[in-house]
């Protein structure tokens, strides 16, 4: 099978590249090598190539600066994604596609199911969620739209790499208790997603992070005492302190509950999911 990857550079991008199957031959692009907000580029990409699938993992995530940089958010996140489907429906190519919880708006107190109606308080989100809209009606039975939620892994920029960081240099941390999600290891993610690329017969929209529930705080707490037992981190780690939204205002609102259905995933898969907390040991471990 000949896959494009877009967003390679990004953490879930790297982990699809390690954890890639042997029978897959990548093609793997970033902004340096693809703007996939070009759709000419994107054609002659896409029909040069010729894929039977296209996994795009990019996306602009920073959920702050796209309140006031609204165009750059839909662009990457809304056009792009509109884009990719004209050149993949022109070659009989599939599409699996991350969005994420922030399409919701957290206002509720039970596991969001694929089919529950959007409400996003971003801009972030209403980005991403526009870009779903796209896909489906572009291509509405050749392609898988992947929600998940609070993504770490040992690349880049995350909560995980920033709290390790911000444990070693301060004495305190205040960290918000009143969000509840589910942390997700981008591996586990990865792992999903060549999953679904063996099932090119799914479509529609799937829900996927590792499994249990955590606030910010528990998650931080969770941080610091696995990277204390594994030496990542001396005893003397920064003290965590439990804070409310209110006590941290952000740009964006952050959904209050994002805990995400995955039923339908589990099903379609067939795959066990393993706790948020055994992932994170796991992902730590790389990072030692």
């Amino acid at each position: 099978m000949k896959v494009i990857i877009t967003g390679c550079k990004g953490q879930l991008g790297q982990e699809l590249l390690r954890l890639a199957p042997p029978d897959i031959a990548i093609t793997a692009v970033d902004i340096d090598t693809l703007d996939i907000t070009d759709q000419v580029a994107v054609d002659n990409f896409v029909n040069e190539l010729k894929p039977q699938l296209i996994i795009n993992a990019a996306a602009y995530t920073a959920v702050d600066k796209a309140e006031t940089n609204a165009e750059a958010a839909y662009a990457v996140n809304c056009d792009a994604v509109k884009i990719m489907a004209v050149a993949a429906s022109q070659n009989s190519t599939s599409i699996i596609h991350i969005s994420t919880d922030y399409v919701f708006d957290g206002s509720g107190c039970s596991p969001c199911q694929p089919d529950l109606p959007t409400n996003p308080a971003s801009v972030y989100g209403q980005s991403k969620l526009a870009g779903e809209q796209e896909l489906q009606r572009l291509m509405p039975g050749k392609s898988v739209i992947i929600r998940t939620a609070w993504l770490y892994s040992p690349y880049g920029q995350n909560f995980l790499k920033t709290m390790l960081r911000l444990m070693n240099e301060r004495d305190e941390l205040g960290i918000i208790a009143d969000q509840i999600g589910t942390p997700t290891s981008a591996a586990t993610l990865a792992t999903t997603v060549w999953a679904f690329a063996k099932k090119p017969q799914l479509s529609g929209i799937f829900h996927w992070t590792d499994d249990g529930a955590a606030s910010w705080y528990d998650f931080a707490a969770a941080i610091r005492e696995e990277s204390i037992a594994i030496g990542l981190l001396d005893s003397n780690a920064a003290r965590l302190k439990p804070i409310t939204t209110t006590d941290y205002p952000t740009p964006a609102p952050r959904p209050a509950y994002s805990i995400l259905d995955k039923s339908s995933t589990y099903q379609a898969l067939e795959l066990t999911p393993i706790n948020w907390r055994i992932a994170l040991r796991e992902v730590l471990k790389r990072i030692v």
